[in-house]
């Protein structure tokens, strides 16, 4: 595959757009449409929808939103973001659904405990919501923090409420 493809999914959050390149799922975007999710990426590496390419992640997707899966298995493409941004969100990847960490805990677990506000920029860059699930990251006070996926706060708050983590 020498170049990006995409698909979509409808799912209880709204429509879901995920993009897929060689290295594997680079892009992630809940709501919005496809003119949007397509204006993301430069024009000559625009992607081209093939649903066979993306099947085995619209199937895990699909999975997810029914219930039936807590944890993705896939191949990310995390290139664009900086080593730092990666590791944190290496580390959010292993956080079990139905629980939250805070922004804090995973600086702590980076190894670089003051830095909580550069997981939440980190987090605020996350290009693969969902899959690395950065809506599992609280702040240290009990309140959600940030969201930019879907309809931010809103969103944040229902996957949350949908993994068990928080009562509707």
């Amino acid at each position: 595959m020498n170049q990006l493809v995409w698909d979509s999914l409808e799912s209880p959050f709204g429509p879901v757009y995920v993009a897929l390149g060689e290295e594997g799922v680079c892009r992630v975007s809940l709501g919005g449409d496809t003119e949007t999710f397509l204006s993301q990426f430069n024009s000559p590496a625009r992607p081209r929808r093939d649903p066979t390419a993306l099947a085995p992640v619209i199937a895990q997707l699909r999975e997810y939103f029914s219930g039936g899966r807590v944890r993705f298995d896939l191949p990310l493409d995390l290139s664009s973001v900086t080593p730092f941004q990666r590791q944190a969100l290496e580390i959010i990847r292993e956080i079990p659904a139905g629980t939250v960490w805070t922004y804090r805990q995973v600086a702590q677990a980076m190894g670089a405990p003051k830095a909580s506000r550069a997981v939440g920029q980190a987090m605020a860059r996350n290009p693969i919501p969902i899959i690395v699930p950065c809506h599992r990251v609280i702040a240290s006070d009990g309140s959600l923090g940030g969201y930019g996926a879907g309809e931010g706060l809103t969103t944040k708050r229902q996957l949350l409420e949908f993994e068990g983590a928080l009562k509707p």
